[in-house]
């Protein structure tokens, strides 16, 4: 994943992080307000030798405490420091639990003891830091002192540093568990991000598409929540940016030259509500408003939808022609007064794969690539039936409209695999329900989305075809 990668995440994924983060701070402290505060109380002892007044002997002896002082260090912990200390102050508790509560350290190339004690009481831990050092004051004496009677301890420990109460708790720290908690909510919320994104096999942008086929990306069509109310957006309202796109959609088919069997185009879809439908009619509209001669055909035999699109009757059409109980002229509506000619599906048949792979389905392409500009063939999804792979066989090509968000590239890819398989090429993917706005929303200004970028480019026509009723 490169940088932009990351970034693109950063922000679909801010929400997630934010409530991490605010969860992690809630959770830090909570924790610390649970906690019981503890203080910590130290004392120091100084460790000295009783030696000669000589060069060599203060050499000797400082060499000698040097070395003793971790081992006194590690005594205080023991029960016989630690014995004395519960006795004297009248404590509730064993030698190994007040042990636990201890630390002694012996800082390097010193001759000090530093004696800390933990303890919810700060008054106790600066008494018990002061009464353990005091002890091991005592227990040293003992044990360094030589068998001889009325002999001296060579070793003499000093207390020389009291132990004073603490007056703030160093548990819990309150600033540093919340910066904590914060950082660990936002890893786990980036994390998740990063997560759902690698997992997420819905096709998004360009570059998702890109990662399953080679096929050119001849258009975006933006998200429309309205589209279900008004679906021929060039008719209703030629002047929005989705409008626009299918303009865009337009043009791009003229460039690439896709279809070259006199301009013929099976728009399908790898599975339904992908707005396969609505981008055949629009883009016919947009194809008649350049002054083309266009025809769409019905080629869904299965749920037909082109003629409730269009405003028109469907029970006579493409089903009627095939079996040969009407004639094409007679089945042919004019939509309008634009160029627009579309030929419905008629009824539905029981076979419609075969009626789509027959004879008289292939002199039908023939016909009307004669006849007309363009063909735009609206069929049946890729993946449920074969209805299309058949019929973009015939056609020569297929384009293939996927919805962004929706569409997994699992699905692409198999219906790309059913077009190959029978010899049809792509020519061209169509990106649909494209978010106007948010991180996936970038790239939308190659596609010609916007107010005022070609909007004057058929204007006139769309104008004049708005302003005619629908029949």
């Amino acid at each position: 994943m490169e940088l932009r990668d990351y970034i693109r995440i950063l922000r679909k994924s801010w929400i997630l992080i934010t409530a991490m983060a605010l969860l992690g701070i809630a959770a830090s402290a909570g924790y610390s307000l649970l906690q019981t505060p503890l203080y910590s109380a130290t004392s120091k002892v100084f460790v000295s030798t009783q030696s000669g007044g000589t060069v060599t002997d203060l050499a000797q002896g400082n060499a000698f405490t040097t070395q003793r002082v971790q081992t006194y260090a590690d005594l205080v912990s023991t029960p016989v420091v630690l014995l004395p200390v519960i006795a004297e102050l009248r404590l509730q508790t064993d030698a190994g639990a007040l042990g636990r509560t201890i630390s002694a350290s012996a800082p390097e190339s010193t001759s000090l003891i530093e004696i800390t004690v933990t303890n919810a009481d700060p008054v106790l831990a600066a008494e018990l830091a002061n009464g353990t050092s005091e002890s091991l004051t005592s227990v040293v004496d003992t044990l360094e002192r030589p068998l001889e009677e009325g002999s001296v301890s060579p070793v003499k420990l000093s207390l020389v540093q009291q132990a004073s109460v603490p007056s703030a708790p160093v548990s819990p720290n309150v600033p540093a568990n919340i910066v904590l908690g914060l950082l660990v909510g936002l890893a786990l919320g980036v994390g998740f991000g990063v997560l759902r994104e690698v997992l997420d096999t819905r096709i998004r942008t360009e570059r998702d598409v890109k990662s399953v086929t080679e096929a050119a990306i001849v258009g975006g069509i933006a998200y429309d929540p309205k589209a279900v109310a008004r679906p021929l957006i060039v008719q209703d309202d030629p002047r929005s940016p989705r409008a626009e796109s299918f303009r865009s959609l337009r043009t791009n088919l003229q460039f690439i030259g896709a279809g070259s069997a006199g301009h013929s185009f099976v728009v399908t879809s790898s599975i339904e509500a992908e707005g396969k439908s609505t981008t055949a009619a629009n883009l016919a509209i947009a194809l008649a408003a350049a002054g083309s001669r266009v025809v769409l055909v019905d080629g869904d035999l299965r749920r037909p939808k082109v003629a409730d699109y269009m405003g028109i009757e469907g029970g006579v059409g493409l089903t009627d022609v095939l079996i040969g109980r009407a004639e094409l002229g007679d089945v042919l509506q004019p939509w309008g007064r634009s160029s627009v000619t579309v030929l419905p599906a008629g009824k539905i048949p029981p076979n419609p794969s075969e009626l789509l792979g027959s004879p008289s389905m292939e002199h039908l392409v023939e016909t009307l690539a004669k006849d007309f500009d363009h063909v735009i063939y609206d069929a049946p999804p890729l993946l449920p039936v074969t209805d299309s792979a058949i019929l973009g066989k015939l056609v020569g090509g297929a384009l293939v409209v996927v919805a962004a968000g929706r569409t997994t590239k699992h699905q692409l890819e198999g219906a790309v695999t059913t077009l190959e398989h029978v010899g049809a090429p792509v020519s061209g993917i169509i990106l649909t329900m494209l978010p106007t706005s948010g991180p996936d929303a970038y790239g939308y200004g190659r596609y010609g989305y916007g107010y005022g970028y070609g909007v004057e480019e058929g204007n006139e026509a769309a104008e004049r075809d708005n302003a005619s009723a629908r029949p």
